[in-house]
């Protein structure tokens, strides 16, 4: 195509939702389109494109050219000329970008798009598509400049620039800075490199794209742990070995996500530790997501892998519970006893608890020493009651009554119910020292709110759930038919899916007969770890989500914490700003 009358008609080609090229096609089969582009010098705002040559091929063969100068509505600096050939009177007659963007963008379709220094045509060819309101297509994009510093050593070539690399290869078309002509040679440049390729164990267009981007050894000598997984959803397993697990992960499709191990986006130091000792993977295939996520708590939980960070000794969550005396007061524990009727948690560290404990003495008149009283004994009192911070029941002068309606009441009412004066108090108390200008103070108080609240809100929740003996739960499935999970005390005891057009009721009828039979325990979490039960409720959550059976209500209490969640995200943003602004 050269510059001229230009006519533009309706292309099938840029529909956006057309096939792209499959990774796994073998390169000699794979369909490409070289692309050079001449531009004034510029930067790429949606300009600059004087001119654009592009070559398709297949296994070898010249399929189509598509060649022209371009308006760029803007005058050609003077070293653009010397440099190019190319002059303004050449450019006047030719067509905008804009006129040129459907016909190029048809010619790309279905092709992995290759040019030298991809980044540089590419960020063109993407600007202008933005500025002109057509939708770039996100090819498949190979940079024989990258690939190039790959494949060839330094003794072979002193650069990696197209005329050196044209030499190289002896291409039949020097590049000459012209576009056309520049797309030529690089045509030559792709097949000399892809015949370098076979050495490496490079044979598609995902192995040459990845291969072309800067992977360690490491990756390179491992990718072949990725071969022959399912592209499935489920749980992978990194083993060293000895088959100890390395890593343990979940993902939508197992052999996408190993895959990407491999390649140049993967950069966590620990990973690339985790893959020096790994020697093989594991897959676990699920029914879904849900499945597949809870899955990986579990074998997290159990294994504890050494390169995994989150989700490792759910067993150290720690609770926050009043003790069993005349005078009860708060105590960080371990677990739960059947006995304990009044606790909060799980926390997940001590800490955590810690904050929330001291919410809730400056809210209320629970006792902060840890002595035992005796109803009988008096105990000399703290310094806390001398400023009037405690009511010193060490001494007797309040009554075990008295201590149980100030102090335990508000507590007991927080975690089960209303944490409504809880919260009142500690508002005012944080209004009293923002008027008095103790901001630093307040803060403080403001972060014990935060986690009071969060901790209230997150017990409340997660009791709501696993109070129900079982739930049967669907959402739609991507290629049809319904994703099912039966939950029982807030465990996932079974996961399926119904073929598409069949009636799910023989499915959830077969995984209730097969299900994990889970017994009622004691607390919010009595059968699944936090993590796990919270999993499930953001899946039991989402719009989609439809409840088809359970054995009793759903619900949460009407005065409950949940309604102070608007209140819970303002505090933790307020502390998030003051930290931003803290930082140096």
């Amino acid at each position: 195509m050269t510059g001229g009358e230009y006519v533009q008609q309706a292309l099938a080609g840029l529909d956006p939702t057309g096939p792209g090229v499959d990774p796994a096609l073998p390169l000699y089969a794979a369909t490409f389109v070289v692309v050079d582009l001449e531009t004034t010098g510029g930067a790429p705002d949606g300009g600059g494109i004087t001119e654009i040559g592009a070559v398709k091929v297949r296994g070898g063969e010249e399929l189509g050219v598509l060649a022209t100068l371009v308006n760029p509505g803007v005058p050609i600096p003077p070293f653009i000329t010397v440099l190019t050939g190319i002059t303004q009177a050449m450019l006047l007659p030719a067509p905008p970008i804009e006129r040129v963007l459907p016909s190029f963008l048809e010619f790309l379709a279905d092709a992995v798009l290759v040019a030298h220094n991809a980044p540089y045509d590419v960020g063109f060819l993407k600007a202008a598509c933005a500025k002109h309101g057509y939708r770039w297509p996100h090819p498949r994009v190979l940079d024989t400049a990258a690939l190039a510093r790959r494949v060839l050593s330094r003794d072979e070539v002193p650069n990696r620039k197209l005329g050196t690399l044209a030499a190289y290869f002896r291409t039949s078309t020097q590049p000459t800075h012209r576009a056309l002509d520049d797309a030529k040679a690089t045509v030559d440049v792709l097949h000399g490199l892809i015949g370098r390729l076979g050495g490496h164990r490079v044979d598609t267009v995902g192995e040459a794209i990845e291969f072309a981007r800067a992977v360690t050894p490491t990756q390179r000598r491992k990718r072949h742990l990725a071969d022959g997984l399912p592209r499935t959803p489920g749980v992978y397993i990194f083993r060293a070995a000895d088959d100890r697990p390395l890593y343990v992960g979940t993902s939508g499709d197992i052999a996408t996500r190993v895959r990407s191990y491999f390649t140049a986006a993967e950069k966590r130091a620990r990973i690339s530790e985790m893959l020096a000792a790994a020697e093989r993977v594991e897959a676990v295939g699920c029914a879904h997501s849900l499945e597949a996520e809870v899955r990986e708590l579990r074998l997290i939980a159990a294994h504890a892998p050494p390169y995994n960070r989150r989700s490792k000794y759910p067993e150290r969550a720690v609770w926050l519970k009043l003790t069993d005396e005349a005078y009860p007061r708060l105590s960080v524990a371990r677990g739960l006893a059947p006995g304990d009727e009044a606790y909060l948690g799980p926390f997940t560290s001590r800490r955590a608890a810690e904050l929330a404990a001291a919410g809730f003495h400056d809210a209320t008149g629970l006792r902060q020493c840890t002595h035992r009283l005796s109803l009988r004994t008096v105990t000399p009192a703290c310094a806390l009651a001398e400023l009037g911070r405690c009511a010193a029941p060490c001494e007797h002068r309040i009554t075990p009554q008295e201590y149980d309606h100030r102090a335990v009441a508000p507590f007991r009412a927080a975690t089960t119910g209303d944490p409504g004066p809880v919260v009142a108090t500690l508002l005012a108390r944080i209004d009293a020292l923002a008027a008095a200008q103790r901001y630093e103070e307040a803060a403080v108080v403001r972060a014990r709110l935060a986690a009071v609240l969060r901790a209230t809100v997150r017990m409340q929740r997660l009791a709501a759930l696993t109070g129900i003996a079982e739930l049967t739960a669907a959402r739609p499935a991507a290629g049809g038919g319904w994703e099912l999970a039966l939950v029982r005390h807030g465990r996932l005891a079974g996961a399926g899916v119904s073929p598409p057009g069949v009636h799910p009721r023989p499915t959830v009828t077969l995984i209730r007969a097969t299900a994990e039979t889970v017994t009622p325990g004691h607390g919010p979490v009595p059968a699944a770890s936090a993590e796990e039960s919270e999993r499930i409720l953001s899946w039991l959550e989402r719009p989609e989500t439809r409840l088809v059976e359970m054995t009793s209500a759903w619900s949460s209490p009407v005065a409950g914490a949940a309604r102070f969640r608007g209140l819970l995200a303002k505090a933790e943003g307020a502390a998030t700003q003051q930290l931003s602004t803290e930082r140096p």
